[in-house]
Parts: C-alpha cells; structure tokens; sequence
C-alpha cells in the first residue's frame, strides 16, 4: 500500500515531466507576447517598405520632370539629344 511519501514523490516526479495549469498560463503568457512583438516588428517593416516605395514614386517623378525640362531646353538651343 502507498502511503503519503510515496504519493508525495510520485507528485513531485510527474511535476518534472507534466507542466502543471500554472506552467501552461505561464507558456500563454510568454506566446502572447512574442506573437505580439512580432506583429510590432512586422508592422514597423511595412511602414518603412510603404515609405520607402512612396519616396520611390516621387523620385521617379521628379527624374521625369527633369528630363521633359532637359529636353525642352535641348530643343530650343537647337541640339539633338540621344538617349
């Protein structure tokens, strides 16, 4: 028959290789907060990828701005521009 120290080393024994409800909630705890830093993370990369893409557009409009002005200025000077 198994009396209270026996029982109590088993507890102890299955301690070590079940986590208990309170390790579990621990566990939640520490995957809400990660998933929750990755999500910051992630969106701060999409702001800067959206930022970076708009700087792009401009620049891109601005080089083209640029050129027609190259142009129109080669055109009334009268010289051939080759691209």
């Amino acid at each position: 028959m198994l009396d209270d120290k026996d029982i109590q080393k088993i507890i102890e024994a299955n301690r070590e290789v079940f986590p208990s409800k309170e390790d579990f909630e621990g566990f939640k705890d520490e995957i809400k907060q990660s998933f929750s830093d990755l999500q910051t993370s992630v969106d701060e990369y999409a702001k800067k990828a959206d930022t970076y893409f708009q700087e792009m557009v401009i620049l891109t409009h601005k080089v083209d701005r640029l050129e027609r002005w190259i142009q129109q200025i080669a055109e009334k000077v009268g010289m051939k521009l080759e691209h």
